[in-house]
């Protein structure tokens, strides 16, 4: 759970961003409640494995190579939404006494790091994803090539770089809010 900001009332996800941040959440939250239904889907297909293993003796061909496929697509899609929604776990004691422009400076740094390493896995999923593709390589029960499985995950790491980034000026744009004597 995320302690509120001393001094900052929170109207919710999204209630002070401009038309730039509420669009990349409203995108970020798409993307996410289709990973939430991919889950859905996989904890279905799940069930239907281990019932019909132990009833019938008849799993879901390849089942685990749907889970690990899809499951890596779906944790993707989370992190955008939830960086936005300020659903990050932080460790505010140290900052549990500071001002509210010197909170949201620290937060604008991870916020900055946040963007970083989206942009960095995003790039390194692509060049991976590239590579596996020029192999040809496949899944070994059901062959399916593995590089969809990876190309899947850049929307969503791309998204959470975006998001990153985006929450980088929106926390500055506060800080600087409170240091001229507004309310952020």
């Amino acid at each position: 759970m995320q302690e509120p900001i001393p001094g900052v009332v929170h109207a919710g996800p999204g209630a002070d961003f401009g038309p730039a941040g509420k669009t990349l959440l409203a995108v970020s939250k798409t993307a996410a409640v289709a990973g939430g239904l991919v889950f859905v889907a996989l904890v279905g297909m799940s069930i239907a494995s281990i019932v019909g293993r132990k009833v019938a003796s008849a799993p879901v061909p390849g089942d685990v190579e749907v889970l690990q496929m899809c499951a890596a697509f779906a944790c993707a899609t989370f992190f955008a939404y939830c960086h936005l929604a300020g659903g990050d776990v932080k460790v505010d004691f140290f900052t549990a006494k500071c001002r509210p422009a010197t909170v949201h400076r620290l937060d604008a740094l991870g916020s900055l790091l946040t963007g970083l390493v989206g942009a960095v896995l995003a790039w390194r999923s692509t060049v991976g994803a590239v590579a596996v593709r020029a192999s040809e390589e496949t899944s070994m029960i059901l062959g399916w090539p593995l590089w969809v499985a990876q190309a899947l995950m850049v929307p969503g790491l791309v998204l959470m770089a975006l998001a990153g980034f985006y929450m980088v000026a929106h926390h500055l744009g506060q800080a600087n809010h409170a240091t001229a004597g507004g309310q952020p």
